[in-house]
C-alpha cells in the first residue's frame, strides 16, 4: 500500500497528458487516500428529488465506509443522515429506498423523527437526555431536483454550481418527473477509469453502435472552449436556443470539475433511441422542440447526465474498491406519463442498458491490462481524449493539494 507521500511522488512524476501509473489505479493505498481525499470532502450527486416525492420516502447510499440515509420530511425539506443509529450503531434503513412514518431502528427500536431527533428510546434511565443522541447529519443540497450531498465537516461551496445548474435545469422540469426505471451495474475496475471512458467517445464508433445512432463520435461535437468558442453545428444549436430562450451556452467550473452545455444530436436526432424519435409521448418540462439534443452536465467524481425534451437520464457512480466501481442510471419522465401508453421501458431504456454493459466490458478490460506488469502510461489524444486530459488534472492537482504537508507539519 502506498503511503501519501509515495502517491505525492508519483503524482508529481507523471507524464502530463498520459494515462496515471498503475498504482495510481489498483494501489489499495491510493484507493484509500481516494476516498479520505475526494469521495469524504467533494460534494457528490446521490440521487433525483422525484425519487422520493412524499414525506418518509427516503433513498439509502455507500459511500466508501459511510452507510448515508436521505430522506423527504414533513416539511417537505429533503435532508441527509449518517445511517447509523445513535444507540449502537446498527443501520436504520438497509433497502436501497422505502417510506416509513418515523425512522424505527431494527435492532432495539429507537425512533427517530424525519428531521432525526431521537423521539424514543426505551428504558434508557431518567438521567437520559434525548437531545444529544440525535441522528448525525450528513450536509444535503437540492439544486432544482438534483440532490447532492458531502461528508465534509465543512463542505466546499456549492453556489457557483447551484447559480448555474439551477437555469439550466429549469426547462428539463424535474419538479414534475419520476423515476420510470433504475439500473445498478458493478464494473470491474477503477473508479477512474469509468470517469476517463465516460469522458471521451474515442471509443464509441467501435463499441457503442447503438448510441451512434444519435449521438456523434466527432470529438468536435463535444469539445466546447466557451461559450462563443464551439463548432459551427454546436453554435448554430446555441443561437437557436438562446432565441427561445433556452440556457445551452457552454459553462464550467475553472478546475473543469463541473461542466454544462446542450448539444444538438445526430441528423435531428430526438432522444436516445433504437428510432431515433422520442421515447416518451408526454414530454417533460418546458423544451419548445423534439430535436432540442441533450443539456449534457458532468460533476466530478460521482456524475454525468443527459437532459432531453421527452425524458432524462442521470447517472451516478460510488467507489467500491481499487477495482470495482458502483454505477446506477435513472431513466426520468414526466410524473403522469403513463408506461405501456405514454412510453414503452423497452424503447426507454435499451440504448444506454446497452451502452452501460458496453462501457462496463470496456472498463474492465482496461482495468485487466492495468494490472499487467508489463503496463505503462500511454499518451492521450489532444483531439479525442480532451475530456479525460481535464479530468486526469483535475484528479492530480486535487489530490496534491490535499496531500501535501503544510510547513507547519513539514518542519515536526
Amino acid at each position: 500500500m502506498l503511503n501519501p507521500a509515495e502517491i505525492l511522488s508519483q503524482l508529481a512524476n507523471r507524464q502530463p497528458k498520459y494515462s496515471l501509473s498503475r498504482d495510481l489505479y489498483c494501489d489499495e493505498g491510493v484507493f484509500q487516500n481516494d476516498l479520505e481525499q475526494i469521495w469524504y470532502k467533494e460534494w457528490l450527486f446521490a440521487i433525483p428529488a422525484c425519487e422520493i416525492p412524499k414525506t418518509g420516502n427516503y433513498a439509502t447510499m455507500q459511500v466508501g465506509a459511510y452507510p448515508v440515509l436521505i430522506v423527504r420530511g414533513g416539511d417537505g425539506k429533503i435532508r441527509a443522515f449518517h445511517n447509523v443509529c445513535r444507540h449502537r450503531g446498527q443501520r436504520l434503513c438497509s433497502k436501497p429506498s422505502g417510506s416509513t412514518a418515523k425512522l424505527v431502528c431494527p435492532y432495539h427500536q429507537w425512533t427517530y423523527e424525519l428531521d432525526g431527533k431521537l423521539l424514543y428510546a426505551r428504558d434508557m434511565g431518567d438521567d437520559f437526555d434525548a437531545s444529544k443522541f440525535g441522528l448525525k447529519p450528513v450536509h444535503c443540497v437540492d439544486l432544482n431536483g438534483m440532490v447532492f450531498v458531502c461528508l465534509a465537516e465543512v463542505p466546499p461551496s456549492i453556489a457557483e454550481l447551484g447559480k448555474n445548474l439551477i437555469p439550466y435545469l429549469a426547462p428539463s422540469g424535474l419538479a414534475d418527473a419520476k423515476v420510470a426505471f433504475s439500473s445498478t451495474i458493478i464494473e470491474n475496475g477503477n473508479w477512474k477509469l469509468v470517469i476517463e471512458n465516460n469522458r471521451e467517445c474515442y471509443h464509441c464508433g467501435g463499441s457503442h453502435p447503438s448510441l451512434c445512432r444519435t449521438y456523434s463520435d466527432n470529438p468536435l461535437m463535444t469539445v466546447m472552449e466557451g461559450p462563443n468558442a464551439a463548432s459551427p453545428e454546436i453554435l448554430a444549436h446555441w443561437d437557436r436556443c438562446d432565441k427561445a430562450g433556452v440556457p445551452a451556452r457552454f459553462v464550467n467550473q475553472a478546475d473543469m470539475q463541473w461542466r454544462l452545455a446542450r448539444v444538438p444530436l445526430l441528423d435531428n436526432a430526438e432522444s436516445f433511441t433504437m428510432s431515433t424519435k422520442a421515447a416518451v409521448v408526454r414530454r417533460m418540462g418546458t423544451m419548445p422542440w423534439n430535436d432540442a439534443g441533450s443539456l449534457m452536465f458532468y460533476h466530478f467524481p460521482s456524475s454525468w447526465n443527459h437532459f432531453l425534451p421527452d425524458h432524462a437520464i442521470v447517472f451516478r457512480l460510488l467507489p467500491i474498491s481499487p477495482t470495482e466501481t458502483e454505477v446506477t442510471s435513472k431513466w426520468l419522465v414526466h410524473k403522469d406519463a403513463v408506461e405501456g401508453k405514454d412510453y414503452d421501458l423497452k424503447t426507454l431504456t435499451e440504448v444506454w442498458l446497452a451502452t452501460n454493459d458496453e462501457d462496463r466490458r470496456v472498463v474492465e478490460e482496461n482495468q485487466k491490462g492495468i494490472l499487467s506488469p508489463a503496463y505503462q502510461p500511454g499518451p492521450y489524444s489532444p483531439t479525442q481524449e480532451e475530456g479525460v486530459i481535464h479530468f486526469v488534472d483535475w484528479y492530480v492537482r486535487h489530490m496534491q493539494k490535499h496531500l501535501t504537508p503544510s510547513p507547519a507539519m513539514a518542519a515536526e
